[in-house]
């Protein structure tokens, strides 16, 4: 029974009390009146009747104005004020309630706010001291994340379900370029934290993997590791490395419970169900010394790509092959033509010309099948050498820097692209830089020499300008054969090695409207920092450092399956916050979706970096009302992924979470809608901030997006884009999983049951 009904009660028990008596006191004298004086009674009553019920229309009419204003002003204001008390108390500190209504409300509101003043005061104080008796802790945490990001090798890190809580920047690029399909969209990435480190790699070599470990450990191995080759879904061979994270845990005696391993599924069954593994090394244990055991809770693993070395030696051992078997038959026919003329000196002369003839033909084939290997295998050959991705500026720096220091000549910079990457073997090609500028001084006595950075397809060009003497061609071909030796320091390396080392080339050049000259060195791009680029115009969504890492998750188990338990936690869940973009608001009658954004949740922590965010190509006109609202034209969308492409991809994207979103309803009915034609169908339960905000403040009078942000103490950016409304729905639910809590609504099945109930959760698309 809410408020208002039960205040009518009130008014209607209250008006039986006061006319009650008086009824009850009327039927007494009338039961003592006669009969003359009861027809006067009558008469009377019948003269003054109309006018008394005027009057009584009219007093009740002025009562119930009287009674609805004092239900607004204090039982519906009182309510009102609840509702932002409750605010201040978890979602919003700052906010404060505003001091309307009649003197009693307002000064309660006043009184309200000095109360929330005085407990920030607190607050504030007890989180200045928990943030001192964090930092160190915190400090360490960030220079742990700091070094795993910039290791060069991928690195990721798994508790015992397989759920990934930590990985580099490496690993992310290295899965993302591995990812086959509609996933290699923004957003289809197949690492990202809380996910299953089985949907890319072998459950059987993991679990095998840790079998070892488990063995070692129980041995006292001091460096239990385990090394295995396996191979992806898109047919990519990885080499990895797992180690162990271990933990001090309770003190007793250690035990090593190999035994019980689950048993690895056979193949094809159950490639995302991390709930096998819960169990692994659950109890495996070393002791480091007497009481103190070292529990396993979870392990490391550095992983490298080895497709294109594998398969880089295999042409190698096939054309080793080719080239023996070949010219095995070829040896045998030129040693035993050889061994006969000399063994036979007066031989006849024709025989000896076929003899002749045979060594010829035998010598010649084996010369074309070495220069066929050659020609095939020379790229391969010149880029043996290890070579690395860097930033070019970062190269034409050091080079300018120790330019400057070993030769006093100044350097200059003209146009560089700060964005283009090389890969190069950094140190010798900065010693022929450096080469080539002392030689230049040393003979042509420049001045100045400027440094210049572009780029053409997959080749960098790194020009060193100078004004004054040309250099020859045959000048320039003489100190590409020179050893790079510059002042007292030596090398082995020409220039032409340095060059052949990265299948590049270099070349002198004059510019006579400039009236100057410049050498071009020519090395290859680099191909895996594109996709850095790419990500890095994702960090205008993102902070500072991206949120690659949770050691929270150590702590997460999986007991349930893969399946979403209803009766978990909210706090415990990990949620895909989506919303889409589309033509018009019809989806029954013919709209589409034109783009899709969404973001994960995971240990109540909204991760910027995955995120997924695409175009749509709807097949179909935009209606032109829209494109102000969305910014989202004709062209933007043409030549885009159609919705047959992006919907997997984004099915993926959100498996094995709970789906989060404003007005759900409306997004998902497009969802239903291409069931049947796509084949693909979202079964997880649906969370709509639009229903929750609802069940939190019933009595407040609107439930859009953007108010409820201000009603939470959230900046709305980027509204009407479909990933900017999912980062300000992401933020909302956050905000909202503390308010539903001081309700007593703490698992899924509760916040949806309570949705339901919501009038808004009637409206249908």
């Amino acid at each position: 029974m809410n408020a208002k009904t039960r205040f009518v009660l009130a008014v209607v028990m209250l008006g039986l009390l006061m006319t009650g008596p008086f009824l009850l006191t009327v039927g007494i004298l009338w039961a003592d009146l006669g009969a003359e004086e009861r027809a006067g009674f009558l008469v009377a009553l019948d003269r003054w009747l109309p006018i008394g019920g005027l009057i009584t229309i009219i007093g009740l009419i002025v009562g119930l104005q009287l009674l609805r204003a004092l239900f607004q002003q204090y039982v519906h204001g009182l309510l009102r004020m609840a509702e932002t008390l409750r605010l201040m108390l978890g979602a919003n500190r700052n906010f404060r309630v505003a001091p309307d209504g009649p003197p009693e409300v307002r000064e309660l509101a006043r009184a309200a706010n000095d109360l929330a003043q005085q407990r920030d005061a607190l607050l504030t104080d007890v989180e200045e001291q928990i943030r001192l008796a964090k930092a160190t802790v915190e400090e360490e945490r960030n220079r742990l994340a700091a070094l795993m990001s910039e290791l060069a090798m991928g690195v990721v890190v798994c508790n015992l379900d397989g759920r990934i809580l930590l990985y580099n920047s490496r690993a992310r690029l290295q899965f993302k370029a591995l990812a086959q399909g509609p996933t290699t969209m923004s957003g289809g990435a197949l690492i990202g934290l809380g996910r299953s480190i089985f949907s890319i790699l072998e459950r059987g070599q993991i679990t095998h993997s840790l079998e070892n470990i488990q063995q070692r450990l129980r041995k006292g191995s001091a460096e239990p590791t385990a090394n295995f080759i396996t191979s992806t879904r898109g047919g990519q061979l990885l080499r990895a490395q797992m180690a162990p994270v271990l933990s001090t845990g309770a003190t007793g005696p250690a035990t090593a419970n190999v035994d019980n391993l689950p048993p690895t599924p056979p193949p094809g069954e159950g490639g995302d169900n991390v709930s096998s593994q819960a169990a692994t090394a659950q109890g495996v244990s070393t002791p480091t010394m007497p009481g103190a055991v070292m529990q396993v809770t979870g392990y490391v693993l550095t992983i490298e790509n080895i497709t294109r070395n594998f398969e880089r030696e295999a042409e190698r051992d096939q054309a080793l092959q080719s080239l023996t078997d070949g010219n095995r038959a070829a040896l045998a026919n030129l040693r035993a033509a050889v061994e006969t003329l000399i063994d036979t000196p007066d031989m006849d002369l024709d025989y000896r010309e076929r003899f002749t003839r045979v060594i010829a033909d035998e010598a010649s084939a084996m010369s074309e099948r070495l220069e066929i290997t050659m020609s095939r295998f020379a790229d391969s050959l010149k880029t043996r050498w290890p070579l690395e991705d860097v930033l070019a500026i970062d190269i034409l720096a050091a080079a300018a820097r120790r330019i400057e220091d070993r030769l006093k000549l100044p350097i200059k910079n003209e146009d560089q692209d700060a964005g283009l990457w090389m890969r190069v073997d950094s140190f010798a090609l900065i010693q022929a830089i450096t080469f080539l500028a002392s030689r230049l001084q040393d003979h042509y006595a420049i001045r100045e020499l400027r440094l210049r950075l572009s780029n053409e397809g997959k080749m960098v060009f790194l020009d060193l300008i100078w004004s004054g003497t040309p250099v020859s061609s045959e000048t320039l071909y003489t100190w590409e054969l020179e050893p790079m030796n510059v002042g007292t320091e030596t090398s082995p390396l020409t220039l032409r090695d340095v060059i052949d080392r990265h299948g590049g080339e270099i070349w002198y050049q004059r510019d006579k409207a400039a009236h100057n000259a410049f050498f071009r060195i020519v090395v290859p791009a680099a191909v895996v920092p594109e996709m850095q680029a790419i990500d890095q115009t994702r960090h205008l969504h993102s902070e500072s450092r991206p949120e690659y890492y949770d050691f929270d998750l150590f702590a997460a188990r999986d007991a349930e399956g893969s399946g979403i338990d209803l009766d978990r936690r909210l706090t415990d869940l990990a949620y895909s916050v989506f919303d889409t973009e589309t033509t018009g608001l019809e989806p029954s009658n013919g709209d589409e979706i034109i783009q899709m954004g969404a973001v994960r949740i995971v240990n109540q922590r909204l991760l910027r970096q995955e995120i997924f965010d695409q175009l749509v190509d709807p097949r179909i006109r935009l209606k032109p009302a829209g494109i102000p609202i969305h910014g989202i034209t004709e062209a933007m969308v043409k030549g885009q992924p159609t919705l047959d492409v992006v919907l997997p991809a984004f099915h993926e994207f959100c498996h094995e979470t709970v789906l989060v979103a404003h007005n759900a309803a409306f997004d998902m009915r497009f969802f239903q809608l291409k069931e049947d034609s796509l084949g693909v169908r979202f079964t997880q339960p649906v969370l709509d901030t639009l229903l929750l905000s609802a069940v939190i403040h019933p009595n407040q009078e609107t439930h859009r997006l953007e108010i409820i942000a201000e009603r939470l103490g959230i900046n709305v950016i980027g509204r009407h884009t479909a990933l900017g409304d999912a980062y300000v729905t992401g933020e909302v639910f956050l905000k909202m999983i503390p308010l539903l809590a001081d309700m007593g609504i703490v698992t899924l099945r509760q916040a949806l049951d309570a949705a339901q109930q919501t009038y808004f959760a009637r409206i249908k698309y």
